[in-house]
């Protein structure tokens, strides 16, 4: 006999939640054996899997507290509309993955009228970097938290958050990804006066795009003129291609603007150095061996309340490795000269590159796990709906 049907309720506010969510799902359904009917929130990946989402969750994927508080009348009716629909269908089991100035939003609605119902959260909320208090907080809404980085399991237990479970990051066994690794394996390292390629990644929300690709541009400007000829690559989701080339119209030099993930990953396996909004993409670069340096702009109501920011880095890279081997410029020093200079070093064989790929390799060895990360996701998962006589 095959297992009983599951339902599951499934909310993502961004692009990276969507791949992380989708791959949980396919491993779900491998393991599970019966058919499982998919509710919520999500992108392209998850729609994949069978999700038909409440709306498109690009209106989630906004950035800085400025933009949240602008569109918060919205915000609060989007939270609604889906804690109401998960309400409705009666679900088997709640997944929240990421934006958790969302996704948690409603899983203390849904919890509320369904208190019985399993909540699992996958990315653990980043409460060793800001409001420490969230993680006993989660408590009441949260049973099991699936982590994707090796740190946070030990630091909610500190803080008395809800079990966490370090299942590793869907990248290191992405295939993709080892086919981009395995192929900068055999790629030479140029030296200082060699063409170079350059990644450009702004980021995938529109805001990023915004502040970021202006300063990009310049960067550019400023390389070309110091270094001569050079390749610069812009990867770009298919829901910002649009903005992406509208705001490049007129530049008198353009970087070469790819979309989609096979065209990303080709990028990634011919560049010499990306500059990169922070985010999940430096993680990506990491594992994939590309060197990078980090970019980011908080808005102004982020830069007041800066002193109560706890951690000391905003490069996944450098929180897994516990050093600073990744540069990183935030707001006023994400100027054209910072970006140009240190992606000059990074590009060629130089003692910076060196100190970076070894680096990136310590990355690579504390994210091995002995299963793939969805596939010990769904483990657990299945594990809790057993105990909750949802199976």
């Amino acid at each position: 006999m095959s297992a009983r049907p599951l339902k599951i309720a499934v909310i993502a506010g961004e692009v990276s939640g969507d791949l992380l969510g989708a791959d949980l799902i396919a491993a779900l359904k491998d393991r599970h054996g019966g058919p499982i009917e998919l509710v919520g929130v999500g992108g392209d990946a998850l729609e994949r899997q069978g999700l038909q989402p409440l709306f498109d969750f690009s209106e989630l994927s906004v950035m800085g507290l400025t933009q949240v508080l602008a569109r918060l009348p919205r915000f609060i009716r989007l939270i609604g509309l889906t804690a109401k629909a998960i309400i409705a269908a009666r679900p088997d089991l709640l997944l929240i993955i990421d934006s958790p100035d969302f996704t948690h939003r409603v899983a203390k609605k849904v919890r509320q009228a369904l208190p019985d119902l399993p909540v699992v959260d996958y990315v653990c909320p980043s409460v060793w970097a800001w409001k420490e208090y969230r993680a006993k907080a989660m408590l009441s809404y949260v049973d099991e938290v699936l982590a994707v980085l090796p740190f946070e399991p030990q630091v909610m237990r500190y803080l008395g958050g809800p079990p966490t479970h370090f299942i590793g990051h869907r990248l290191v066994t992405n295939e993709k990804l080892l086919e981009t690794r395995a192929a900068r394996a055999g790629k030479r390292p140029r030296r200082l006066d060699e063409e170079k390629t350059i990644l450009l990644l702004p980021g995938s929300r529109g805001a990023e795009i915004t502040t970021l690709l202006p300063i990009f541009g310049e960067t550019m400007r400023d390389f070309v003129a110091r270094n001569g000829p050079t390749r610069f690559l812009l990867p770009t989701v298919p829901r910002q291609e649009a903005r992406v080339r509208q705001m490049i119209a007129d530049w008198d030099l353009k970087p070469e603007v790819l979309k989609g993930e096979e065209a990303k990953w080709r990028a990634f396996a011919e560049a010499d150095a990306a500059i990169a909004a922070s985010g999940t993409v430096i993680l990506e670069l990491a594992l994939a061996t590309v060197p990078v340096v980090s970019t980011y702009k908080t808005d102004w109501l982020i830069t007041m309340l800066s002193h109560r920011i706890k951690t000391w880095s905003g490069a996944l890279p450098n929180l897994i490795a516990d050093y600073p081997f990744v540069p990183e410029f935030l707001n006023d020093y994400v100027r054209p000269g910072n970006l140009m200079r240190m992606a000059e070093r990074l590009a060629a064989d130089t003692l910076q590159q060196r100190a970076m790929l070894e680096g990136f390799d310590l990355v690579w060895q504390r994210l091995q796990t002995e299963l793939p990360s969805g596939v010990e996701g769904s483990r657990i998962v299945l594990d809790l709906l057993a105990r909750r006589g949802r199976l």
